[in-house]
C-alpha cells in the first residue's frame, strides 16, 4: 500500500539552523496494517506523516502507494486516498456547522466538482447511524453546531467524518494528546473500530505509550531521523511498557 524508499527531508538545507528530519528512510507498509510510530520528540515522526500525506515534500527519495508515484503530488491530490486526524480537536472540523453539515461537507471532500451531496432523510439517517456507534446520544443532536461539543467528541466524529468517502489510509498525528483520560479512551477506541471495521491501513504517532502498546499489529521507533527499531505483531505481543521505557534512555 506505502513504500517510502530512501527518503530523506532536510530544512534550512545549506544554512546554519539546517535540521535533518528524516535520512535514507525505508519502510514498507502492507495493506490493512496498523503501524504506530514512536519516538522523542524531533525525531522525525511527524515529519514521516507530513511526507506521507503530502504536505511536505521530500529532499530525496520517493513515496509509492498502491504502486503509484506520488512524491510530487501535493496534499489535495493525495486526499483521494489519504484523511488525517490532527491533535488539536479543532482541526478539519467547522465549528460554526452543525454536525450534519461537516458530515456532509467531510462528503464532499473528494468528489469531483459539480458533484453535490444534499442533506436529504436518507444522508440524515446515513450520519445518525455512524455517530450512533459512540454510544454518546449525538446522533439526536445532529443540528447542533461542531463548536459546541467537547474536544473528545469533536475528535470521535472527526474519525468518523473521514470515513464518509472512499478512505484507504487513516494518519493519526497524536488525535489524543489534548484530551482528558475518559475521551483518549473513547477515541482510541473509535479509531481501532474504523480500522478493523474498514480495513483500513493505518499510521498511529503517540506519545503515550500505553495506546501504543495496545493498538496497532507493528511498532516502530524513530530516532533522529531514523527508523531504529521495528517490531511485528508477533514480537510486539509480548512487549512490556517498561520496556519501551527503556528504548528512550
Amino acid at each position: 500500500m506505502i513504500e517510502i524508499e530512501s527518503v530523506e527531508k532536510v530544512f534550512n538545507q545549506g544554512k546554519a539552523n539546517e535540521v535533518k528530519a528524516l535520512e535514507k528512510t525505508d519502510i514498507i507498509i502492507k495493506d490493512s496494517e496498523f503501524l504506530v510510530v514512536v519516538g522523542a520528540n524531533g525525531s522525525g515522526k511527524s515529519t514521516l506523516l507530513n511526507a506521507i500525506s503530502g504536505s511536505i515534500l521530500p529532499s530525496k527519495g520517493a513515496i509509492f502507494i498502491n504502486g503509484e508515484n506520488v512524491t510530487s503530488l501535493p496534499e489535495y491530490k493525495r486526499s483521494r486516498w489519504i484523511a488525517r486526524v490532527f491533535q488539536n480537536p479543532l482541526s478539519g472540523t467547522a465549528p460554526d456547522l452543525s454536525i450534519l453539515d461537516n458530515f456532509r461537507l467531510a462528503s464532499l471532500r473528494t468528489a469531483y466538482k459539480g458533484l453535490s451531496i444534499g442533506i436529504n432523510n436518507s444522508f440524515k439517517k446515513k450520519v445518525q447511524d455512524k455517530i450512533a456507534v459512540l454510544g454518546m446520544g449525538l446522533e439526536n443532536k445532529i443540528n447542533q453546531p461542531m463548536g459546541t461539543l467537547s474536544g473528545g467528541q469533536r475528535q470521535a466524529l472527526t474519525l468518523l467524518m473521514s470515513i464518509m468517502d472512499d478512505l484507504k489510509i487513516l494518519l493519526l498525528d497524536e488525535p489524543t494528546a489534548a484530551l482528558d483520560p475518559r475521551s483518549v479512551d473513547l477515541v482510541m477506541k473509535t479509531a481501532d473500530h474504523l480500522i478493523k471495521q474498514y480495513n483500513l491501513t493505518a499510521l498511529l504517532v503517540t506519545h503515550n505509550l500505553k495506546d501504543a502498546l495496545q493498538y496497532g499489529n507493528r511498532i516502530i521507533m524513530m530516532a533522529e531521523g531514523k527508523v531504529i527499531k521495528d517490531m511485528a505483531e508477533a514480537d510486539k505481543t509480548g512487549l512490556k511498557i517498561s520496556e519501551m521505557y527503556d528504548w528512550f534512555v
